[in-house]
């Protein structure tokens, strides 16, 4: 038995069979496989990122600075997780009662940072939305109270003040700040 070929016609062009060109950084590395942003919308990101975080070890130095800081410093977690531990001079607002005690409770021409349990916790960042919504300027404090912890600051809980070692892997243990 004799077969005869099919005969197809395809709208798509036969594959092409002349080698690729090289492959560029851009193409083989996941840190550039998207392009950078141009220098003018960096500016822009970062200044905006800046805007609305503060990172611990800032909140701390202004803190420990002669003078008041310039902005309240609010807790926004639950009562139980306060007492377990809190940053000294914070004002306790848990993030259910910012509609109802925020006017009470803060300045609207006061500066608010925010913070919570930790960066895996989104707490501080609704509780900066609702303040907001309310008028208040308000940043959010980046590392939460686990990297207030673990950078070594003090705290303070129910039982009394409190403070740990510094974790290597979140500051230099052997110097005053990180140098950024």
């Amino acid at each position: 038995m004799t077969t005869t070929p099919a005969t197809t016609t395809s709208a798509t062009p036969a594959p092409a069979t002349t080698t690729p060109a090289p492959a560029t950084p851009a193409t083989t590395n996941p840190v550039l496989r998207d392009a950078p942003a141009q220098p003018a919308a960096a500016v822009a990101h970062f200044t905006a990122h800046l805007a609305f975080h503060a990172d611990v070890s800032d909140v701390a130095a202004a803190l420990a600075a002669d003078g008041a800081p310039g902005f309240v410093l609010v807790d926004v977690r639950s009562t139980e997780s306060w007492d377990q531990g809190h940053i000294p001079g914070a004002t306790h607002l848990p993030g259910a009662l910012i509609t109802e005690r925020a006017g009470q409770l803060l300045d609207r021409s006061v500066p608010v940072v925010t913070y919570c349990w930790s960066p895996a916790c989104n707490g501080a960042s609704r509780a900066a939305l609702a303040l907001a919504r309310l008028g208040f300027q308000v940043k959010e404090m980046l590392g939460g109270f686990e990297y207030w912890a673990r950078e070594g600051f003090p705290y303070e809980t129910w039982e009394g003040p409190a403070r740990g070692d510094a974790d290597p892997l979140t500051v230099p243990v052997h110097a005053d700040d990180c140098g950024c």
